[in-house]
Formats: C-alpha cells, sequence, structure tokens
C-alpha cells in the first residue's frame, strides 16, 4: 500500500504541471480575459485532482471514479503528445507570420531634390535642395515600425492547434478502448529449445498475464479468457502474474472462472507485483484453491509424452526480499538450483528483467509479461528502458524470452499499438 501511495504521490505532481501546460495551451493561448478563461481555469484544475484521485479512491473502493478518471489520464497523456509534437512547427509558423508583418508595411519614398535658382541671370545662387518638407528640412517617409506579432494571428492558431489536439487525442483514445475491451488476440509463436526431446516436440503451453481484475473488468472478463484458452487445448496453462487489483473479498467472484481452465498436464500460476499490492497471501491460497498450482520459487516436473521437462516459477521481483513465506522474494537458486542439467527448463516469471538473473542458472526459456506491450503507444519506448524485452521472443545473455502483451490493461481502459493477447507457445525440438 505504502509503494501505491508514493506512485500516486509522483503521479500527482507529475500531472499538476502537466495540467498546468495544457492549461496554458488549451485555455490561455486560446482566449481572452473573462469568464471563459476563469471557466478552463477551474476545468483543468478539477481534472488535475481527478488523475489522482481516482488511484487513491479505486484503492478505497471508489469505483465510480474508475472510468471518469482512467479515461481522462488516456486524454490527457495524447494532448500532451500531440500538442509538444506541435510545438516545433507552430514555433515555425509563428516565426513566419512575425518576419511576414515586419515586412509588409508599405513606405512612401522621398521625392528628388530640386534645383531652385534666383531670378537674376548674372548672379550665381547657392543651390538649394527642395523637399516635400521645405528646403531646411530633411526628407520625410512614411514608414510604420511593423509589430512583432498580430494578436488575431496568433489567437487563431492556438485554437487551430487545440482544435487538431482535443480532436486527435480523443479519436486515439476511442480506438484505445475499443481496442483493450475487445477480445484478445491470439499468438502463436514456435520456439526452438536445444534439450527438448524430441518426443515432446510441439508441446504447447497456453500463457496469458495481466488479466488485471479490478475496478473496470470482472468476471465476464475471466469467462471469456478462460473459454478461449480451453479452445487451445493446450498441454499447459501459464498465468504469469498480476491477475487482480482488488482484495479476494472485492474480486474472489471474478476469478472464480479459472477452476473451469482446461489442460492435460496442469495449469500453474506465478505472482506478479499487482498481487503484493492486493493481498498476495491471501490470493495465493484462492488461486490454489480454484485449481492452479503456485510456484512459488519452486520447480515442477513435467512428465509428457514420454519425456521430462522443468517447469519452475520465481515470485516477482517487485516483492520483499526480505519477506517469509507467501510474500517472499525471487529465489533463483530454490527454483532452479540442483536440477538435472541434461533437462530443458521453463521458468515462469512476471518480469523480463528476471532473466538476467535466470540466465546464470542455463534457463532455457522463460515466460513473461508485466509490460502490456507497452499499452499505450509511444509508452511502449519508455518501458524498453527498464525491461531487456517489451513484446514477443527475444533473448537475454543466452536465455530466450517470451513476453506475452497480457490479456488486460492497467489503469486507462486504452491499448493503442499492443492488442490484448493470448500466446500459445510451442516447443520444438532443434
Amino acid at each position: 500500500m505504502l509503494a501505491v501511495l508514493g506512485f500516486v504521490g509522483v503521479l500527482a505532481l507529475t500531472t499538476g504541471l502537466i495540467h498546468l501546460y495544457l492549461w496554458k495551451r488549451l485555455v490561455r493561448d486560446t482566449t481572452t480575459p473573462g469568464r471563459w478563461r476563469r471557466a478552463g481555469g477551474i476545468a483543468a484544475l478539477v481534472l488535475a485532482l481527478l488523475v489522482p484521485a481516482t488511484l487513491a479512491g479505486t484503492q478505497a473502493g471508489l469505483y465510480w471514479l474508475a472510468w471518469p478518471g482512467y479515461l481522462w489520464l488516456a486524454v490527457m497523456f495524447y494532448l500532451l503528445v500531440v500538442l509538444a509534437v506541435l510545438e516545433v512547427p507552430m514555433l515555425v509558423t509563428r516565426l513566419v507570420l512575425r518576419r511576414r508583418l515586419a515586412t509588409a508595411e508599405p513606405t512612401t519614398a522621398a521625392p528628388e531634390p530640386v534645383l531652385v535658382t534666383t531670378a537674376e541671370p548674372t548672379t550665381a545662387p547657392e543651390p538649394v535642395l527642395v523637399g516635400a518638407a521645405g528646403p531646411s528640412e530633411p526628407p520625410a517617409t512614411d514608414a510604420v515600425t511593423a509589430p512583432d506579432h498580430d494578436p488575431a494571428r496568433r489567437l487563431l492558431l492556438a485554437r487551430g492547434a487545440a482544435i487538431f489536439a482535443g480532436l486527435t487525442a480523443i479519436g486515439i483514445t476511442g480506438y484505445g478502448v475499443r481496442t483493450a475491451l475487445g477480445p484478445p488476440r491470439l499468438d502463436r509463436v514456435q520456439i526452438p529449445l536445444a534439450k527438448l526431446p524430441r518426443s515432446m516436440d510441439g508441446l504447447r503451453i497456453a500463457t496469458v498475464s495481466d488479466i488485471h481484475l479490478g475496478p473496470l473488468r470482472g468476471r465476464a472478463h475471466t469467462e471469456r479468457i478462460v473459454a478461449a484458452i480451453n479452445r487451445l487445448d493446450a498441454d499447459l496453462v501459464a498465468v504469469v502474474g498480476d491477475l487482480v487489483d482488488g482484495s479476494v473479498a472485492e474480486l474472489g467472484p471474478a476469478a472464480a472462472p479459472l477452476r473451469d481452465l482446461r489442460s492435460r498436464y496442469g495449469s500453474f500460476f506465478v505472482t506478479g507485483n499487482h498481487e503484493y499490492y492486493s493481498g498476495v497471501e491471501e490470493w495465493v491460497q484462492e488461486v490454489d484453491r480454484l485449481g492452479l498450482r503456485v510456484l512459488q520459487n519452486q520447480r515442477q516436473e513435467i512428465q509428457a509424452r514420454g519425456g521430462v521437462l522443468d517447469l519452475a516459477g520465481v515470485n516477482d521481483l517487485d516483492a520483499d526480499p526480505a519477506g517469509t513465506g507467501l510474500a517472499a522474494g525471487p529465489d533463483f537458486a530454490a527454483a532452479l538450483g540442483d536440477r538435472d542439467p541434461s533437462r530443458p527448463v521453463v521458468l515462469l516469471a512476471h518480469q523480463p528483467l528476471a532473466a538476467v538473473e535466470a540466465a546464470q542458472y542455463d534457463v532455457d526459456l522463460q515466460l513473461s509479461g508485466h509490460t502490456h506491450g507497452g499499452q499505450i503507444v509511444p509508452f511502449n519506448l519508455v518501458v524498453r528502458l527498464a525491461q531487456p524485452v517489451v513484446s514477443g521472443l527475444g533473448e537475454v545473455d543466452g536465455t530466450k524470452v517470451y513476453v506475452t502483451n497480457g490479456a488486460g490493461f492497467w489503469g486507462p481502459p486504452v491499448r493503442v499499438g499492443a492488442e490484448p493477447q493470448i500466446s500459445l507457445v510451442e516447443l520444438r525440438s532443434a
């Protein structure tokens, strides 16, 4: 809970600064002083408070905040992205307009000087230069210094950018909501393992992660995922963490359909970081009661088709390293030590980053989730800074790592560039 509150605090500061920027671009720059600007300022303040209130409120059971708060979070993000992208062309446009205004004012040229003499022909008078303003005054011009900007044009430009950003952000968010709430895509991938016996060639593991049962997804979400997995007729089912965002008392009925998962050699579960925010001890017991074997720093021997494979699982990296029992952190030695090195081993670990240590134990394949595939483009670029693999098949120090996008979402009910996913991993003998 403290970790969640700390995250909410940082997010509150960040969103405050973001809303200050949005207020400037969408309200101050597009309005003149008056009631519309005041109304826009109040709206920006309310929306800024809505984001941390939603994150804290949903933790306290105020689920009615979830839809408006999380949808605004997505729209806010894309407004920020679009407006930031527009900053450079907007600056160039303002400079061009300013330059044109500075050179657009016409000037009136001074008249040519005229040589004037006295009436007496015998006397050579001094020539006098006479201009339009008189003989003793310098030539005058009508040149006017151009203003450095045109307020009307500047206002028009700001309003155009605001309208474009608003329509774009709302359009992308709408597409993302439709994608996130749609059925998970099935991803089939074949992964060769050098140690896999030929008799086990084609062993299939249905892999799902990040179901994220919570204020926005309930029992129907679980039922759809279970039905999709059962249609695959898999040999093994692996649920690799982040099943829930709430307590067993709140979400137990929503998780209940997991008892209907079908596979030839069993269904398995490892904890994700969100289980540690939601009462990990209760959830481990509940998942076990529903028929999934929870691998907590453990290894299970899988005998199938005349061959043997080790299936191991470790607790999430965000668990307390000093914890004990069900709340203990990952223990790779306990899960992977003292095993037969001639057997292939598949490790279930919520975060792809676990492969850095798993590779030291010669793990053949790690199945992970956690990243959501980035969930919202271009946020996937940020995820790459923290995780070695964001989506699909990769490799870390000789260990193959497959990362599924997850079947749910966290926070905004939005997925852009990373569809919800259930993966069927087919092991092939090399």
